[in-house]
């Protein structure tokens, strides 16, 4: 599972992201290629651009799935408590 701790400084901020344990293969990259980009550089692949519809969060975690290596995450929402 990927570690926020240990994500691509690459990575643009937002729900997903690709950690250290990328592998380069471009399945992300050909899965949903509007959000992950390959830095050929370092041999990783990296969140460009975060989605914002539905259609396009599906699509990230499509992507997400399909990794081989489980090198993509997806942040968990928290909730604020009100006291």
């Amino acid at each position: 599972m990927a570690d926020w701790e240990f994500k691509n400084s690459d990575n643009i901020l937002g729900l997903f992201f690709v950690d250290d344990q990328c592998i380069a293969c471009d399945a992300c990259v050909n899965e949903a290629p509007n959000f992950f980009r390959m830095n050929d550089l370092h041999g990783h692949a990296f969140v460009f651009n975060q989605p914002s519809k539905p259609e396009d969060i599906s699509t990230c975690e499509t992507a997400m799935e399909i990794c081989p290596v489980e090198a993509i995450g997806k942040k968990r929402e928290t909730k604020k408590v009100s006291r």
